[in-house]
């Protein structure tokens, strides 16, 4: 029986030669420096490493690589090559190269110390890639995507434009509605004064206030800088301020907790006109014969809607003077369900207490009332 042995360096050599052949197949251009000769020169170099640059064998063996550098090729980055070759590390770097034609291309590379068993540095291998056609979609990327910034700025600054013109034309569609309002409003409180006593009298007057109340809304939809929200809260504010000036504040108190909610414009008047009435009829017929007593408004945002509650501790709608001519409730009873919400009439001995729930998803209306 015979028997055999592998010889190790015949091993090795079947190694380096099978990895030389595949080095040297490959589409992957690669170039290998001997850092032990003067200038670290090329002392090998595959077929794909020639056709990306387009010199022959005979034209690069000998020469340090620098010799693909040129007039667009970065500083920076050549210094970083420098100084890892100095510091024997390895290094991945995109640098401007030139080809023997001198047409340029980027190129990709990743350069390698190549050591010895015994850890001594041998060789510098540097595995490269033309990255032109990536730097050049890049570019095409780049304009491409700022033309698109430069276009939506455009844009962006016309829409800008038209809102203004659309905000400055809604502010003046206020502006004018609530003259307008406050004009029809001093008319019929004019007619009012000039009408003898009695139910003509008291519609008059009551239409007046009524409208002014609309005036109220118009005059804070055109102080707003958006005018397609309205704040309930500043509006309760200038109407408990006109409400007030004519009570008797030593006998009739009026609270009032008014979240700052804000709601459509749409909803400013029919809001504005709802709470008005209900104030205005509570201090009207709740307190007959100078009776004393106390007025609470309040305005909270609850899960999703507004609840809005008017309550009184006077003698109670049920104890109150009919008046045939009177539609003060029906009124209101109308604009809640406008509103789309719900409203709750409770007599609590003494007073009334008016409950309404409206949603504030409401956006589109069942009608107008401004």
């Amino acid at each position: 029986m015979r028997s055999s042995a592998v010889n190790p360096g015949s091993a090795a050599e079947v190694a380096t030669e099978a990895f030389a052949a595949a080095f040297s197949a490959s589409s992957t251009p690669m170039v290998l420096t001997d850092p032990s000769k003067h200038d670290n020169p090329i002392v090998w170099a595959n077929d794909a490493f020639l056709a990306l640059t387009g010199y022959d064998r005979h034209e690069i063996e000998g020469r340090n690589c620098r010799m693909l550098q040129g007039e667009a090729s970065d500083p920076t980055t050549i210094r970083q090559i420098r100084d890892s070759i100095s510091a024997e590390t390895q290094l991945e770097v995109e640098l401007f190269n030139y080809r023997k034609d001198g047409s340029r291309f980027w190129n990709a590379m990743t350069i390698t110390p190549v050591r010895d068993e015994a850890g001594n540095l041998r060789y510098y291998f540097a595995a490269q890639a033309d990255m032109t056609e990536k730097h050049r979609l890049e570019t095409a990327l780049k304009g491409a995507n700022d033309d698109l910034e430069r276009q939506v700025q455009a844009r962006t600054a016309d829409l800008l434009a038209a809102l203004e013109q659309k905000t400055a034309l809604l502010h003046e569609v206020d502006h004018r509605v609530k003259n307008n309002l406050q004009v029809i409003s001093s008319l019929m409180l004019l007619k009012a004064r000039r009408t003898p006593e009695g139910e003509a009298r008291d519609a008059l007057q009551g239409m007046a206030e009524r409208i002014g109340a609309l005036s109220t809304a118009h005059r804070m939809l055109y102080s707003e800088g958006d005018v397609t929200r309205f704040n309930l809260q500043d509006f309760a504010a200038d109407f408990l301020s006109d409400l007030t000036a004519g009570v008797d504040t030593d006998r009739m108190a009026i609270n009032a907790e008014i979240d700052a909610v804000a709601v459509s414009a749409a909803m400013a008047a029919p809001l504005a006109l709802m709470m008005h009435e209900l104030a205005t009829n509570a201090l009207r017929h709740a307190f007959p014969d100078n009776r004393e007593g106390r007025l609470t408004i309040s305005a909270r945002r609850r899960d999703g809607g507004l609840n809005i509650r008017i309550e009184d501790d006077g003698v109670g709608i049920s104890a109150g003077v009919p008046n045939p001519a009177g539609f003060g409730r029906s009124l209101v009873d109308m604009v809640v369900r406008q509103l789309r919400g719900t409203i709750d009439w409770d007599e609590h001995g003494p007073g009334t207490r008016v409950e309404i729930k409206i949603p504030l998803d409401a956006a589109t209306l069942s009608g107008s009332t401004s």
